[in-house]
């Protein structure tokens, strides 16, 4: 018998909230059978929704409140002001033991904050990451940070390695995914002290991946490695960049493909495969970040995105909760930290 999973859903977080999150959680459920919801927010505004998903009927609960977090939220105004939220709610449900994970599509920032002071870092996690996908020339690769830590020592990257080789290992199902740190070169004597000193500790790691060293940023859409290990400063404009890449590179096509008769028709000529770039290259298809590091699960979804996009958030907090992510990098750290104190004290002896 397949275990039952429960997720708590903040109803009121996104753009197209709480229609999307209601549409979402049906395409969820239809993928997951075993998938059940506690949806936070106004119950005048979801209930009507949900009367017209039949296959959600007997596997959600929704829990009323007209509070929610707004884009324009700061952090801190979130935490203080923001405990009977949709957000701040369903955070607890996770830290209470209720739900398996929780999945917002609202202030990024917030959600970062809430869930970091309700569900509290990991032991040996100084500060948790914001994880997530990118479609790459072999694939997917798995990115962090994208945000959370503008400034990062060497430690942070090595955690950082840790732990983003254990989501690859569940989420991608690599047994020994390969592991790099974004530089602005291969070469070992470049980049700052807190790169070249989480290199040095990566060689010598004995951990369930393999480092294969610096890499540099052409590395990330070739997909050279199965994880991209960088300060949140430097992953979020490469992130950010290679958005804007794609949406440069779609506009280009549509206007060379709109130029003339003869354009046109080679258009329909190639629209199958046309087609398959675009929906291999969708983002709806890779969205969700996640926020590593933390006693529970907790998924970001895009602000912008539609039912399929929150579907495809709620199934990664689905796999991650199934798998034990949690529990996979807190036993990576424990053997990671009793390896370094068995080697300290070597070094003294």
């Amino acid at each position: 018998m397949t275990t039952e999973i429960t997720i708590s859903l903040d109803a009121m977080g996104g753009d197209a909230a709480p229609g999307m999150v209601v549409g979402g959680a049906a395409l969820a459920r239809e993928r997951h059978p075993n998938l059940r919801f506690i949806m936070f927010g106004d119950e005048a505004e979801i209930n009507p929704l949900l009367s017209r998903h039949r296959a959600l009927r007997d596997c959600v609960e929704v829990r009323h409140t007209e509070h929610k977090i707004m884009a324009t939220d700061r952090p801190s105004q979130a935490l203080r002001q923001g405990r009977q939220s949709s957000m701040r709610l369903a955070i607890n449900a996770v830290a209470d033991g209720e739900a398996g994970g929780v999945v917002s599509a609202g202030n990024t920032g917030a959600l970062m904050a809430m869930s970091k002071f309700a569900l509290k870092p990991m032991k040996g996690i100084d500060r948790p990451a914001i994880c997530g996908f990118l479609p790459t020339l072999r694939g997917e690769s798995v990115m962090l940070d994208l945000g959370a830590n503008v400034e990062c020592d060497q430690d942070n990257l090595v955690q950082f390695a840790i732990m983003g080789a254990a989501f690859a290992r569940t989420i991608l199902g690599l047994p020994r995914p390969t592991v790099g740190l974004l530089n602005v070169g291969e070469e070992e004597m470049k980049g700052n002290e807190a790169v070249k000193g989480a290199a040095a500790v990566l060689n010598e790691a004995e951990l369930p991946l393999r480092f294969h060293g610096f890499i540099e940023g052409d590395d990330i859409a070739k997909g050279t490695t199965d994880v991209v290990v960088t300060d949140g400063f430097s992953g979020n404009v490469a992130l950010k960049t290679i958005e804007g890449t794609a949406t440069l590179f779609s506009q280009f096509l549509r206007r060379a493909f709109s130029q003339s008769i003869l354009s046109k028709l080679g258009y329909m000529l190639a629209k199958p495969a046309m087609m398959a770039l675009r929906e291999r290259i969708d983002p709806r298809h890779h969205n969700g970040g996640v926020f590593l590091g933390l006693n529970g699960i907790s998924v970001k979804s895009h602000g912008g995105m539609d039912d399929v996009g929150f579907a495809t958030a709620i199934g990664l907090a689905v796999d991650m909760v199934a798998d034990d992510l949690v529990g996979r990098i807190t036993a990576d750290m424990a053997h990671f930290t009793d390896h370094d104190d068995a080697r300290d004290r070597a070094v003294a002896q």
